[in-house]
């Protein structure tokens, strides 16, 4: 017992282990790496297991000193002679200590760097945070399904898609504690077999955006050019023009970069991150032929000499577009020159005029909102092909809006 003395601890640079005695090691790595590690033989089996007690203290760097490590040996020794084996025991306080709210923090922290869109974390911290806060003191290991259902059953029949989505991100944390060995047994908040069984069938959502007959979008737009004048009005109302003719949403408009428009090409690339990825291949930036009009309401809205990476649509008041354009500003821009119109509401009036008024194929116009189309391999031969079609479809959408003719039965060229 007592091998190592601290200065030995602090100098020895031979690579391996070096009994203290007892059972306890100090274990010397590359680069002189430290730690401590207790060696016992499991009761009953006699196998070997080592047990790591922590980083060693060393020159500068924080971590258990000799007597700190000769102390924790002492307690796993006391643990044997009791007849406990103490890794078993080490996991039962972790798993007896760990609550789920200081779990779910950390675990937060850590993946968010892999979030898609603004709003993703904002929407795992509320859940975690606000709808999970009758868990969050709770012990890992003691939450049980009941305890899930009862954060989930509230929201189920009234607002299904944020259950849901709550839902799956509990489940993510207890798999997480799972993995890492702080909860043992099923996931309560796991839907197959457990939360599918005990929650009702939830109703078909019922939910349909406003939209304008697609006949009546010239007159919209028209109306957009040429009522509520003033410097403010006019890059609001070319804003939710812009947002018309690409037939894209809101926050794809409201969030374009300067880097993302290729004028050359007339092209603008929306980056992966930022696309609805339930509904767009996932991982995939997604290309907008933008129509003349399109092109000449960016041109009219970007000074000259903005960075890269400035927002197209200014926010009031952003000196250098360093802000983008507020979350409600086209759909008002919109109400106030046809009251029965949302912005989402665009999409549609576009689709409808697509599938009733042209023959462009179907999937050509379900590419131009964005929407999956067929299987992997389907969409990597379409992602090389239909941008032609789709230029082509938008530039009909163009002239439509323009007012410039009511007839567009269009055959599907490139």
């Amino acid at each position: 017992m007592h091998k190592l003395s601290a200065r030995a601890v602090e100098t020895t640079t031979k690579q391996g282990y070096h009994s203290d005695g007892g059972g306890l090691y100090l274990l010397v790595g590359t680069e002189g790496r430290r730690s401590w590690a207790f060696i016992y033989r499991q009761r009953g089996t006699g196998k070997r297991r080592e047990l790591g007690l922590g980083t060693a203290k060393w020159k500068d760097r924080d971590g258990l000193t000799l007597a700190d490590a000769r102390r924790k040996a002492e307690e796993s020794r006391a643990a044997i002679r009791d007849g406990k084996d103490p890794d078993a025991e080490r996991k039962a306080a972790a798993l007896a200590g760990t609550t789920f709210g200081d779990f779910a923090d950390a675990l937060l922290e850590s993946i968010k760097g892999g979030f898609k869109g603004v709003r993703s974390h904002a929407d795992w911290k509320r859940d975690l945070e606000v709808r999970a806060a009758p868990i969050r003191r709770k012990a890992l290991q003691d939450i049980t399904t009941n305890d899930v259902l009862a954060i989930i059953s509230p929201l189920w029949l009234t607002i299904n898609r944020t259950a849901r989505e709550t839902r799956s991100r509990l489940e993510r944390v207890f798999d997480a504690a799972k993995a890492q060995g702080l909860r043992s047994g099923e996931n309560p908040a796991l839907w197959r077999g457990n939360l599918k069984s005990l929650l009702p069938k939830a109703p078909k959502s019922k939910r349909h955006h406003k939209a304008a007959p697609y006949k009546d979008v010239p007159g919209i737009v028209a109306a957009l050019r040429t009522k509520h004048s003033g410097a403010r009005t006019t890059a609001v109302n070319r804003a939710a023009e812009f947002i018309i003719l690409t037939a894209v949403r809101t926050g794809e408009a409201r969030f374009m970069r300067v880097r993302e428009i290729n004028f050359k090409e007339a092209l603008w690339t929306i980056p992966a991150e930022r696309m609805k990825t339930e509904d767009h291949p996932e991982g995939r930036p997604h290309e907008v032929p933008l129509s003349a009009r399109a092109v000449a309401i960016l041109r009219a809205v970007m000074p000259r000499g903005l960075d890269p990476d400035a927002y197209v649509f200014a926010g009031r008041w952003s000196k250098g577009h360093k802000k983008p354009l507020g979350v409600n500003a086209v759909l008002h821009a919109l109400k106030k020159v046809y009251p029965a119109m949302t912005t989402h509401g665009c999409r549609s009036s576009f689709r409808d005029w697509a599938g009733d008024e042209t023959s462009f194929p179907r999937e050509i116009a379900e590419m131009a909102l964005a929407h999956k189309v067929g299987g992997d391999v389907e969409q990597a031969y379409r992602r090389s092909t239909a941008l032609k079609k789709r230029r082509a479809l938008m530039e009909a959408w163009g002239r439509y809006v323009e007012g410039g003719s009511n007839v567009v039965k269009l055959a599907a060229t490139g």
